[in-house]
């Protein structure tokens, strides 16, 4: 397969050319199978320089990788796609095309393409060819696993008691497909299986008619608020008038009384016949203004009661957009699978789904001080309508409680085999010692029922370690698990500054992890690796 390659402008010739040979040489994947599924989990091996994709019956592609330099290592641990753009390029480094990336960390490492030397050389993300990386771009979804290995670790199929089973697809769902004359045709005498393209076409669906409520409920609320806001004007126009009527009518009150006292103080008849006559002019003006001011105190009057109404519309459809806001949260979570970890070191259970925290409390596990290991849990696919799933489980280690201790710093990673001749090979999970692990965590109830609250989806996970929550957690992520033993070069690197207020976070601005595009976007000035001290992005 011949690849396009991309590089820094002002590279030697030859340099290229070596790397154009050796793409060549090594290939960019194995050979998938003939109908290869939507990949649920990518696995990058640091020692052997590989990533392996798979799908929910085993491996459907593989590729030579680069990742982080000395000083800048790719962390070992567990990581989740949050964010993928085509055309991306560094705002931190000259130069710097990200093709095809797809960020596993809001501080700045992702898969992309990039160059292969065959050795790792980034500055933290994980290079793969073009061509795969274009093809990988093409297959994945926000969110999708991604475990970072010291040693190449593949999932094995597992059962187990403790791991989750659906529940039936609630009557609310069944009832929402039955009033949806474009899913009329998708629904079956029998029961809707959970996970079934029948249900996530149905979830889906919802989440869409939600959304649509929400459009619905907003343009109300904007024309409430417009409508509300000229009636209040004109109630503004009419206290005016009133107010104006008021002083007139006052005025012409204070003429009549100054004519009377005139006219009581006349001596001559001609002068008592001229303010006489003053007196009719003044009283018939008062009685016009009177019958004037009447009429506009009653406007005025309406006028209030109807900006008054227009205030409490306008209220109440602030309420109405937030509970559809909220419904439509509610049906979007449904479409996205649950999330869950088991932490030994903290002694806590987390859920979240959709990117989004559901549950914190204590778990119970027994024999606390003795490792138990990292494990990946994914529920690949349903069994039917009993509930049943289908598991995998992936390792961090091959031996799980019985780490070796990782190499030395200035130890290179053994090339990739990839048009040697050689098969890769990559440990197969210990699933009993995964099943160990299982036997050892009693679940509370509450964790449970959140757990259970909906009919679960295939990707549900369940993450056990002996490690505690990353500080890459944060806002529009999964659970991010790094190793602490392991070299975490380009983690340290990008030490995260004090956390955003709220109001200066905006989960669909291009700026990074929730900071103001002013303080570390393209306006920034460049930075240099060699004459700079630490720095917070490598973008």
């Amino acid at each position: 397969m011949l690849f396009r390659l991309r590089s820094r402008r002002g590279a030697p010739r030859a340099v290229l050319a070596g790397i154009a040979i050796a793409l060549l040489a090594v290939g960019a994947e194995a050979a998938s199978r003939k109908s290869a599924g939507k990949p649920i989990l990518a696995v990058v091996s640091l020692s052997d320089q590989r990533i392996s994709i798979y799908d929910a019956d085993g491996k459907i592609l593989e590729s030579p990788v680069s990742s982080g330099a000395t000083g800048y290592e790719t962390p070992a641990g567990i990581f989740t796609i949050v964010q993928k753009k085509e055309d991306h390029r560094s705002n931190l480094y000259e130069d710097g095309e990200m093709p095809f990336m797809q960020r596993i960390t809001w501080t700045g490492i992702a898969l992309h393409a990039g160059a292969l030397p065959g050795y790792p050389a980034s500055h933290g993300c994980v290079r793969m060819p073009f061509e795969f990386a274009q093809r990988l771009f093409g297959m994945t979804d926000m969110g999708m696993r991604v475990v970072v290995v010291r040693e190449d670790m593949a999932p094995s199929a597992i059962s187990h008691p403790a791991l989750f089973k659906s529940k039936p697809v609630s009557m609310e769902v069944a009832l929402a497909a039955q009033g949806n004359t474009r899913l009329a045709s998708l629904l079956s005498k029998t029961e809707i299986v959970p996970g079934s393209r029948t249900h996530m076409r149905i979830l889906q669906e919802i989440a869409a008619a939600k959304a649509q409520d929400v459009a619905s409920a907003s343009r109300q609320l904007r024309e409430a608020r417009t409508a509300a806001s000229r009636a209040a004007k004109e109630a503004t126009v009419a206290a005016r008038k009133l107010k104006a009527g008021e002083s007139a009518l006052a005025d012409a009150e204070r003429t009549l009384k100054k004519l009377e006292a005139r006219s009581d103080a006349a001596t001559t008849a001609k002068a008592k016949e001229a303010l006489e006559t003053a007196k009719q002019k003044a009283t018939a003006t008062l009685a016009e203004l009177q019958g004037q001011l009447a009429a506009l105190r009653a406007k005025a009057q309406a006028k209030q009661e109807e900006a008054e109404r227009s205030q409490s519309d306008a209220a109440a459809t602030v309420v109405a957009r937030d509970r559809a806001a909220e419904a439509a949260e509610k049906a979007e979570w449904r479409t996205s699978p649950v999330s869950v970890f088991v932490s030994r070191k903290t002694q806590r259970l987390y859920i979240r789904r959709g990117n989004n925290p559901v549950f914190e409390g204590p778990v119970a596990i027994r024999e606390p001080d003795k490792p138990i290991g990292t494990f990946v849990f994914t529920a690949v696919e349903h069994l039917g309508a009993s509930g049943d799933m289908r598991w995998n489980v992936v390792s961090m280690y091959e031996n799980p409680t019985a780490i070796e201790p990782p190499p030395p710093a200035n130890a290179k990673a053994r090339p990739s085999h990839r048009g040697k001749g050689h098969a890769a090979v990559a440990h197969p999970t210990d699933v009993a010692a995964a099943g160990a692990a299982l036997d050892r965590i009693t679940f509370p109830n509450e964790a449970l029922e959140h757990i259970h609250a909906d009919a679960l989806l295939p990707g549900t996970s369940l993450i056990v370690s002996d490690e505690g929550p990353s500080r890459e957690i944060g806002k529009d992520t999964d659970f991010v698990v790094v190793m602490s033993d392991e070299p975490q070069g380009a983690l340290k690197i990008r030490q995260r500054p004090p956390a955003p207020r709220e109001q200066d976070y905006d989960p669909w601005a291009d700026n990074w992890g929730g900071f103001p595009r002013e303080s570390y976007g393209h306006s920034r000035p460049r930075r240099s690796y060699q004459n700079d001290g630490p720095f917070f992005f490598n973008w």
